[in-house]
């Protein structure tokens, strides 16, 4: 990482200018806390002053219900004990705002007024004490007393307390308390005003010193940066031998020497640019003779899938003219006996298996790759499907005159994760295909038994499928499990046939994880060895 003069500079021109506005907002804030000072011993002071109002205001209506209760003996009681209520309350409201403005006052000069503060509020209080007991022992006065007496006693009592004046006591605490009040405004707004000044000010010279960095910064970058730009320029209109200058310990000319290597190794580029296309233009052609001989592999894939479906027509037309003429016959003229019935359904029945054998054929092909088959699988043994497979091709073998034998199983149960009907479908083919290919009289024998692991590890059976058949040449087995592949021999023993089922059978494999391999010697016969995984320890126990 580059760290040359100029980031030095505006990294040191950045933090003076962070460092003044971080010094602008702590005055700020000391300003504020002063003022916010202020305000409060404001708010307390003015508190007091409206508290001693209302003591000054609830002992004169005292004083006027203890003269009138002098005169007359029908005055109420209740007043009084409100009034007392009222100064008590007043009274205990004072005693927390002297506290409070004490706790708020860190002034020394203030102490004065603090202690004097006190003082009035220990002589009130005894004057309040005195003037409780004084109300409750009111007694009218003798009859023919003149009424100045009664404002006599009243003025005594309610005036005077500890030897000093009530009303002075009183007007002086107000003066004092309002004093306070505007003391304390005056240091807010005197606060409020340094702090707006030292604001404005220290605005002013953050802006005016980020004035001057802009422009000192702008005069030094402008000649490195044209610099750069009839560079980046000249690179841009392919005048490579262009190189900018490179003078300097600053930021722009390690930039420069890097737009120059950037230059060479771009000249040098465009020369090895130059050998690569001669190259690739080779590449290309030879690629392209390839590419054509694919499209010519795949034109003749894609006759032979025409053929196929052509020959898949044929053989669906076939049987279902085949079943439309018997039908149409048995039915045709006079009542027949059921003899003649059962044997004419029973060929139906032999043609409609036919039919279908094509249409499953045809659905299986039209799944172009492996993936498109829908499995369902789920453990289970080997023996339950290969069964049932065995029961329907001996029903097929027995039409063609042909014995199945087995399944001889060497070992215990077999289990594997497979689809139960795709698994008897694949079995299904593998024994109809060896009876269709057996001559008359012939053995298909059927073996299970336990394979050598794969390189994996995985274990393995094996289901071998021998019989006595015609065979396959040498030059065709590379080609069986082609589709719509048959070969020669295959054609003359049986005209029908789609060429499907090898093909099938291996993609069903493959689906299930297995294989399919083929050993055959024309004239003696084929063998067919489909190899599945079983499934592990645990789960042959829950198979079995």
């Amino acid at each position: 990482m580059i760290r040359g003069m100029y980031a030095r500079r505006l990294t040191l021109a950045l933090a003076a200018l962070a460092g003044a506005a971080v010094l602008e907002g702590l005055a700020a804030l000391w300003a504020l806390s002063v003022a916010n000072d202020h305000v409060l011993r404001g708010r307390v002071a003015s508190d007091i002053e409206l508290a001693f109002q209302d003591l000054t205001v609830s002992k004169l209506r005292l004083r006027s219900w203890f003269t009138q209760a002098q005169l007359d003996p029908e005055t109420p009681a209740e007043p009084a004990r409100r009034f007392q209520e009222d100064m008590q309350r007043t009274l205990e409201r004072l005693r927390n705002l002297s506290a409070r403005a004490i706790a708020l006052d860190r002034n020394e000069a203030t102490r004065t007024e603090h202690l004097k503060r006190q003082d009035a509020l220990a002589v009130l209080a005894d004057s309040v004490a005195s003037l409780q007991t004084a109300s409750a022992r009111v007694r009218p006065l003798a009859i023919g007393t003149d009424n100045g007496q009664a404002w006599q006693v009243a003025g005594e009592l309610f005036d005077i307390s500890r030897g000093r004046d009530l009303r002075r006591l009183l007007a002086d605490s107000i003066e004092r308390e309002a004093a306070a009040v505007a003391r304390e405004r005056a240091g807010a707004d005197q606060a409020l005003r340094w702090m707006r000044g030292l604001l404005l000010g220290t605005a002013a010279a953050i802006a005016l010193a980020a004035l001057l960095l802009a422009a000192g910064f702008t005069r030094a970058l402008r000649r490195p940066l044209d610099q750069l730009n009839e560079g980046a320029q000249a690179l841009q209109q392919g005048q490579l031998a262009h190189r900018i200058p490179q003078d300097g310990p600053d930021e722009f000319s390690a930039v420069a020497r890097s737009m120059n290597t950037m230059a060479i190794e771009l000249t040098e580029h465009r020369a090895r640019e130059v050998t690569a296309r001669q190259q690739l233009e080779a590449l290309v052609a030879a690629r392209t003779g390839e590419l054509q001989s694919a499209l010519e592999a795949l034109q003749q894939v894609d006759a032979r899938r025409r053929q196929l479906f052509a020959d898949i027509s044929h053989e669906l037309r076939t049987p279902t003219t085949a079943i439309l003429g018997e039908a149409e016959i048995t039915l045709r003229g006079r009542e027949r006996p059921v003899a003649d019935y059962r044997d004419a359904l029973q060929r139906i029945v032999a043609t409609s298996r036919q039919l279908g054998s094509v249409i499953d054929d045809l659905l299986s092909m039209a799944r172009t790759d492996i993936d498109a088959l829908a499995l369902n699988r789920r453990a289970l043994d080997l023996a339950e499907p290969l069964r049932e497979a065995v029961e329907q091709a001996r029903a097929l073998a027995h039409e063609r005159g042909v014995t199945v034998q087995g399944p001889r199983i060497d070992e215990g149960a077999l289990p594997v994760l497979a689809d139960a009907q795709r698994l008897r479908q694949l079995l299904l083919l593998l024994l109809d295909n060896a009876v269709r290919y057996s001559h008359p009289g012939g053995v298909v024998e059927l073996a299970v038994q336990r394979s050598p692991r794969r390189k994996d590890g995985a274990a393995l059976c094996e289901v071998q499928v021998m019989d006595q058949g015609i065979g396959i040449a040498a030059d065709d087995l590379p080609r069986v499990f082609e589709r719509s592949f048959r070969s020669t021999q295959a054609r003359q023993h049986r005209a029908d046939g789609s060429g499907l089922g090898l093909a099938i059978g291996r993609a069903l494999a493959r689906a299930h994880g297995g294989d399919i391999t083929l050993e055959s010697q024309p004239g003696r016969g084929t063998t067919v060895r489909l190899r599945l995984p079983l499934l592990p320890g645990p789960s042959l126990e829950a198979a079995g």
